[in-house]
């Protein structure tokens, strides 16, 4: 489903409202109603599994169990994915903070042999071996899931086209706390690095929006 919705700006600040809202002048100086881009479609993807890492962020008890759309939504959504994932030989990684490092839920918890990183930054590459271990397994795609679409998920996203990677994030398994929130989240994302608006698919050292059902492997 696309989504639109009116922001209002105003002497450099952006005010995010429901499609159709009016916009009024404001005491400072004059408003201007803009309407947001369409989230695009999901993209298709077909990944090599030797190349391809899938990135879980903060499934972890204190985060997930007070978001309905972590709990709800996301987890029925990545669990048999990254288990379909598993079976093809994708490579996994795991990134959340020191203290949540015993919390992941049982669902999606890490194994033997996963890349564990404890991060200080929503970015999962800074101040950590992620890029190092990544490459050494000649990682060059990671598909990134987690919560949440506006804060880690776009962090490390961007972190991940800084180091020369090509991004895939189903959008089944990724959400925000309000849905303003979370369509904001997706726009960034898809305009950050050397853009990708228009959502082509696989786009290098880009991002591309997919969904679980959309993503195979080799």
């Amino acid at each position: 489903m696309k989504l639109f919705h009116t922001v209002l700006l105003t002497s450099g600040l952006a005010l995010g409202l429901c499609a159709g809202a009016e916009a009024r002048d404001a005491p400072d100086g004059k408003m201007m109603t803009l309407q947001m881009p369409a989230t695009p479609e999901p993209a298709a993807v077909k990944l090599d599994p030797k190349t391809t890492a899938v990135m879980v962020l903060d499934y972890v008890q204190d985060i997930c169990n007070n978001q309905p759309k972590c709990k709800n939504g996301m987890l029925p959504a990545v669990t048999p994915f990254l288990a379909k994932a598993r079976q093809a030989g994708v490579t996994v990684a795991y990134g959340t903070r020191a203290q949540n490092q015993t919390m992941w839920l049982p669902e999606v918890a890490p194994k033997p042999g996963d890349i564990r990183v404890s991060n200080t930054a929503q970015d999962r590459f800074y101040g950590t071996d992620l890029d190092k271990e990544l490459k050494a397994k000649g990682i060059k795609t990671i598909i990134a899931v987690g919560w949440k679409i506006s804060g880690s998920i776009t962090y490390t996203s961007v972190g991940a086209m800084a180091h020369g990677y090509t991004v895939v994030v189903p959008m089944d398994t990724t959400a925000a706390t309000s849905d303003y929130e979370q369509t904001i989240g997706f726009y960034n994302v898809l305009n950050s690095g050397s853009a990708n608006l228009k959502n082509q698919p696989l786009k290098q050292v880009s991002f591309t929006f997919s969904r679980t059902y959309l993503v195979s492997f080799l």
